[in-house]
């Protein structure tokens, strides 16, 4: 169905709000079927679309036009405020559907067609441990295991130690990282296959022998939690391990190790990648094993090897301390 609204400076889209919902439905069917996304990412883009449902109807709007959105933007401003990455997100999210509805030839344009609104979102520098705090880090297990006296405990903390361990070896996501099924890795030629963001996949290289012997072990074990799914890591209980699993995993050895307590699991991911760069690794290789859709994202990991070096070589770079006469 389409439908016009006049205004005084021409037609603009006028969808009723009323026929949102039924629209919607139609719109998650076709994220599952044709776009393939995750249950995740059809969450996000709902929960941005029911928001703007809600603020519809509480601000009894009947029809989305161009003049609504507007106002629905700029209630960011006056409301609660949220970060400028959040309010693109929702930007995006929208338009993603009314394209949709264009593309089903339901609407005849997008009210956010010529919408003229530009974001700017803060450049955030990735958050990091240092070294010497990943090495706590990844110890935390070993001296762990030196302290239980159960055999289900001491299994639980060789999942842990290869969990904690894989995760930094490899920049994956936590997401990434409980989507692992048994066919997905080859220990004997040491890759592993990874399930990124839209379905994705990227084949990735087990370079670590340590990491490899801690999977090695963790699979002699793996048969004794009864598995009822074929994921490479389960739960005590044998079913397929949550990323909040994963997460309480990763918050018992941040404090068993002592290092930063804002830390989270995906400091991990850009401590590995920041040192990555460091190292020498080449930016469009990077953006390739952490399975960045534009090397733009990978870019800003330069930006943190840049500030540590400068910092290194302000401080103890012997050449400072050379005074040569004039």
């Amino acid at each position: 169905m389409k439908n016009n609204h006049i205004h005084p400076g021409g037609i603009s889209l006028a969808f009723p709000v009323s026929e949102l919902h039924q629209y919607l439905e139609k719109y998650v069917s076709f994220l599952i079927i044709e776009k393939n996304l995750s249950s995740k990412s059809i969450k996000a883009y709902l929960s941005d679309l029911n928001r703007l449902h809600t603020w519809l109807s509480e601000n009894h709007i009947e029809t989305i036009t161009s003049d609504s959105l507007h106002h629905y933007f700029h209630s960011f401003n006056t409301s609660t405020p949220l970060k400028d990455s959040t309010i693109k997100r929702k930007y995006i999210s929208i338009k993603a559907f009314f394209v949709f509805l264009v593309q089903k030839n339901w609407i005849e344009q997008s009210p956010l067609n010529n919408f003229g609104k530009k974001f700017r979102t803060a450049k955030r520098i990735p958050k990091t441990l240092a070294v010497e705090e990943i090495e706590r880090l990844l110890h935390s297990p070993k001296l762990d295991r030196e302290q239980l006296t159960t055999p289900f405990r001491t299994r639980l903390s060789i999942r842990n130690d290869a969990i904690i361990d894989l995760l930094f070896s490899t920049g994956i996501r936590i997401g990434e990282l409980a989507q692992i099924h048994l066919e997905d890795i080859d220990l004997k030629n040491r890759v592993v296959v990874i399930f990124g963001k839209g379905r994705k996949e990227r084949l990735l290289y087990l370079s670590s022998s340590e990491l490899i012997d801690k999977l090695h072990e963790w699979m002699e074990v793996r048969e004794l939690f009864q598995p009822k799914m074929d994921t490479l890591f389960l739960n005590k209980y044998g079913q397929s391990l949550s990323i909040f699993g994963v997460e309480d995993i990763f918050t018992k050895y941040r404090k068993l190790a002592n290092i930063n307590e804002k830390s989270t699991p995906h400091y991990l991911r850009h401590s590995f990648a920041t040192q990555l760069l460091e190292n020498g690794a080449d930016l469009r290789a990077v953006q390739e094993i952490l399975g960045h859709s534009s090397v733009s994202t990978t870019e800003i990991y330069t930006e943190v090897s840049i500030k540590r070096k400068r910092d290194v070589l302000s401080q103890f770079n012997p050449r400072n301390r050379i005074v040569t006469s004039k």
